[in-house]
């Protein structure tokens, strides 16, 4: 199966659900995934003041594209803060966080796997 085919929509029309974790002041909206694979494209929310530091350093086994929409995040473990506007592309496997925000940050996040 694949991520469902959908025409322009409001991504504000999809509720925003808490992601997994330890952390309550993330919030994920998914805009489409495949079930059966994982791939997904969400938009990630981190509420002012959020600290990902209960969830420490990720890594994934997908290959993970990340914008920033609004706002800032700083990766404490590498102590830089990046901004709206910045893009990352991490392969499987890469490093990443915990993560701070004082202001609050909106990231679109697309997620798949490459053979």
């Amino acid at each position: 199966m694949a991520k469902r085919a959908y025409e322009f929509f409001p991504a504000e029309s999809v509720e925003p659900a808490p992601c997994a974790g330890d952390v309550p002041a993330l919030s994920e909206r998914i805009l489409s995934l495949d079930p059966h694979s994982g791939a997904a494209s969400r938009i990630l929310t981190f509420a002012p003041g959020t600290d990902t530091t209960p969830n420490g350093v990720l890594t994934h086994d997908f290959w993970e594209e990340v914008y920033i929409l609004t706002g800032s995040i700083t990766d404490l473990r590498l102590g830089e803060t990046f901004t709206a506007g910045m893009y990352a592309c991490r392969p499987p496997g890469m490093e990443h966080g915990p993560w701070r925000t004082t202001e609050g940050c909106t990231t679109f996040e697309v997620r798949y796997y490459a053979p």
